[in-house]
């Protein structure tokens, strides 16, 4: 099976995440910021992963929070695929959630981008401010080395369109790491 556990602590945050990439969508994620574990509970539910997750916030930033969080568990995700041999690489995945319609595609390439597109109406979804979004992924796309595009189609309620970003992008990396009949490595240039 294709596991990491990573630890991550430093004067701001600890933080101790485990990921099974084979999993089921088994998921206990222990954080500070209700809506934030709200998010990453659907982000392990719908991309099939199981994750654990424990978060302490030491500075009561959840900037820090939030961004120590995706470092961790971009750095899991990248050990857990191991050599990458096999896998789809590629993965994407339009979903409508009420008002909202969000696109996501990824490339597990090696090469570090993120551009999330998105227009939200709050600055705040309860005690998460959304401005942590796109960073939340861009930390995510660096720890990683994987290519994340988000864009939002329609959505009005801001709960909504955020919500269908963490399951949107579940979707589309759980397809790029499905395995295939093949053991190649899918890249030309020998290397992810």
């Amino acid at each position: 099976m294709r596991k990491a556990t990573i630890t991550r602590s430093t004067n701001e945050t600890d933080i101790s995440v485990e990921i099974n990439l084979d999993g089921t969508g088994k998921y206990n994620i222990q954080t500070s910021c209700k809506f934030f574990k709200h998010m990453l509970e659907q982000f392990a539910c719908h991309s099939g992963f199981d994750i654990t997750i424990k978060a302490v916030s030491l500075d009561s930033d959840e900037h820090h929070l939030v961004e120590d969080v995706a470092i961790a568990l971009g750095s899991a995700f990248i050990k857990a695929l191991n050599d990458k041999k096999g896998i789809n690489r590629y993965g994407h995945f339009v979903l409508p959630m009420d008002d909202a319609l969000v696109l996501s595609a990824v490339d597990l390439s090696g090469r570090p981008y993120s551009k999330v597109d998105i227009n939200l109406n709050s600055e705040r979804i309860a005690d998460f401010s959304t401005i942590l979004l796109p960073h939340f992924f861009q930390s995510f796309a660096t720890s990683s080395n994987t290519t994340i595009h988000i864009k939002m189609l329609d959505g009005i309620d801001s709960h909504h369109i955020i919500e269908a970003v963490f399951k949107s992008f579940a979707h589309a990396l759980s397809t790029a790491v499905k395995l295939t009949d093949s053991d190649a490595l899918p890249s030309t240039k020998g290397i992810l």
